[in-house]
């Protein structure tokens, strides 16, 4: 983590001589990996940013899906490209502070072979269940799962990821089990949990416009904070699980050695956008909350849930492999 937060404050603390030596850049198209499949909140994110960036700029942004192994072949595949300001991770900052404690083996090394570059949103993850499910709320759906131990299941879009974290901290604090269904994105679990093959879901907000179709129904947000755009939804900390927090920050990463000139000016752009009131309103439409941080407050929000979320893992005895 050291390494992650050093490159993030020379990125932070490069000077107006170092934006000079980028003015050569850029003079090609630039690629967004976001490493989860499409719909989920990387690959939503990655394309709200991505106009702003291609006007900002004057070279097209362009979004690739590269997901798998907990967001780890996206990760991989931008941590081995070449350092050159052209290709950026859209990812969770659980590439860097979780998938470390989860995986025994892992392709790169995510302190060393990446750095944080700009911090687009905060993500609450939203328990849903479908509308025509005897569950009404919160209290019903650990009354359904403490009646039916290991009988009911969740998805995630993988291993380790925050939502099943999310799930993880909510069943150990009631004392319940429940089956856990790794998906390759938030997307297909969805799909899933709409078609019945699952029974419930912590959701990156992709669940709110079925929320208001009737399809889906919203227990509860794993945050400390209600969500803007669902106000009326109790936070499981306000329903009596204390503490519980499983937000998500989803951001840019460069590979290391990227110019720290490149990583401020992307950092900039990209502050800029998430002034705009389209992006914003897109942003908030998602289910998400616009989160500009410097390259360093980045790097110290993931070295800060590396800690806490690391915790959390081994108490509940998680591994991806």
């Amino acid at each position: 983590m050291k390494s992650l937060l050093a490159t993030a404050a020379l990125a932070l603390g490069f000077g107006p001589c170092g934006v000079a030596h980028a003015q050569d850049w850029p003079r090609q198209p630039i690629k967004i990996v976001a490493n989860f499949a499409p719909g989920g909140a990387a690959d939503q994110l990655a394309r709200v940013i991505s106009a702003p960036l291609h006007e900002a700029l004057g070279q097209p942004v362009l979004v690739e899906n590269r997901g798998g192994a907990g967001g780890n072949l996206g990760g991989d595949f931008v941590a081995k490209s070449p350092s050159d300001g052209y290709t950026f991770l859209m990812s969770s900052g659980g590439m860097v502070s979780i998938n470390p404690h989860i995986y025994a083996k892992m392709p790169f090394d995510p302190a060393k072979d990446l750095v944080p570059v700009a911090s687009v949103a905060r993500v609450p993850f939203y328990l849903v269940v479908r509308a025509d499910s005897p569950v009404k709320d919160f209290k019903g759906l650990v009354a359904d799962l403490k009646a039916n131990p290991g009988k009911r299941s969740f998805g995630s879009p993988g291993n380790g990821s925050s939502p099943h974290l999310a799930a993880e901290m909510m069943t150990g604090q009631t004392g319940t089990t429940a089956i856990h269904v790794p998906y390759r994105g938030a997307a297909p679990a969805l799909t899933d949990l709409l078609g019945g093959q699952i029974d419930f879901l912590f959701d990156p907000g992709i669940s709110i416009q079925h929320v208001k179709t009737g399809k889906l129904r919203m227990l509860a947000v794993a945050s400390l904070k209600r969500a803007p755009q669902m106000p009326e939804v109790p936070t499981l900390d306000e329903l009596g699980l204390k503490g519980l927090d499983a937000d998500a920050v989803f951001g840019l990463y460069a590979p290391a050695g990227t110019r720290p000139a490149v990583i401020q000016r992307i950092n900039a752009e990209v502050n800029r956008a998430l002034a705009l009131p389209a992006v914003r309103t897109t942003i908030e439409t998602l289910g998400n909350v616009p989160e500009p941080l410097t390259p360093a407050a980045f790097g110290d929000k993931g070295a800060a849930d590396f800690k806490r979320l690391g915790a959390v893992i081994r108490e509940r005895g998680i591994r991806a492999d």
